[in-house]
């Protein structure tokens, strides 16, 4: 009996040590981080939406890199992109994860992460368009579309104020932009050059961008300014990404391949 009550109490620790580490297992689940990141999914090839409804993009797949490499997990929200650093500043969204550039206006708003991507304005007309090859070439006379929140949109809704443009048709999302250009409603598009590049290969016939480059600006990610933890993460992880060549890896995958 004595034997049978030490091999049955032997047992039972065992069973609880099990359940203990499923426990502690658990728990350590719920410790990992989540952050909801804001993006505007209409801005490929960094942020954009498949098929199955799922956010894609250079963006996305260059945070989750990050995330692994730190330890937490990302949650991506789509926001109107003038909406996203409020977001951020409101709490509502802890990232910002859209193809921001870094601006003067924007730097007293939310911090920046070190940068991951340089970039600057170009501009895209229709294929057959041989009168605007420059800045220099739009008139008082043309309209033009830039994305609403956008360096972009502000620079030109200053070409307006200056008159050296008729219009600044601001819209919501880049595709609208485009689908003006094609059905002829404006006359040029301003807009990030990699965005542009995706543009132009998915319209080859249509479309074409013009080669000169316009305030070259870097992109990052935000975060609120009180939130020195996670722009700390941000930056060790981009560093850490760039080091293991995966952030090469996905300029690869999202700038240079075929399928754009």
């Amino acid at each position: 009996m004595k034997k049978s009550t030490k091999v049955l109490i032997v047992a039972m620790i065992a069973i609880l040590s099990i359940f203990s580490m499923v426990g502690c297992s658990n728990d350590k689940n719920e410790e990992v981080k989540t952050y909801i990141a804001a993006t505007e999914p209409t801005y490929p090839p960094f942020d954009s939406v498949d098929d199955d409804g799922n956010i894609i993009g250079f963006d996305m797949d260059l945070l989750n890199a990050i995330a692994e490499d730190q330890g937490f997990k990302v949650e991506y929200k789509s926001f109107e992109f003038d909406a996203i650093v409020p977001a951020v500043q409101s709490g509502s969204a802890d990232i910002a994860a859209a193809a921001v550039n870094i601006t003067p206006d924007r730097e007293e708003k939310v911090a920046f992460s070190d940068k991951y991507f340089d970039s600057g304005k170009v501009i895209l007309v229709k294929s057959d368009n041989d009168k605007i090859n420059g800045i220099d070439d739009l008139k008082p006379t043309m309209k033009v579309a830039a994305q609403i929140g956008t360096t972009e949109s502000d620079y030109v809704q200053d070409l307006a104020k200056k008159n050296k443009i008729g219009d600044a048709v601001i819209l919501n999302q880049t595709t609208q932009c485009i689908l003006q250009l094609q059905n002829g409603d404006v006359d040029a598009v301003i807009m990030d050059a990699p965005v542009s590049m995706y543009y132009q290969n998915k319209f080859a016939d249509e479309i074409k961008q013009l080669d000169a480059l316009i305030d070259p600006s870097p992109m990052a990610f935000a975060v609120a300014k009180e939130n020195e933890e996670l722009l700390e993460k941000l930056n060790k992880g981009l560093a850490n990404v760039k080091e293991s060549g995966k952030y090469d890896e996905l300029v690869k995958k999202w700038f240079e391949s075929s399928e754009l």
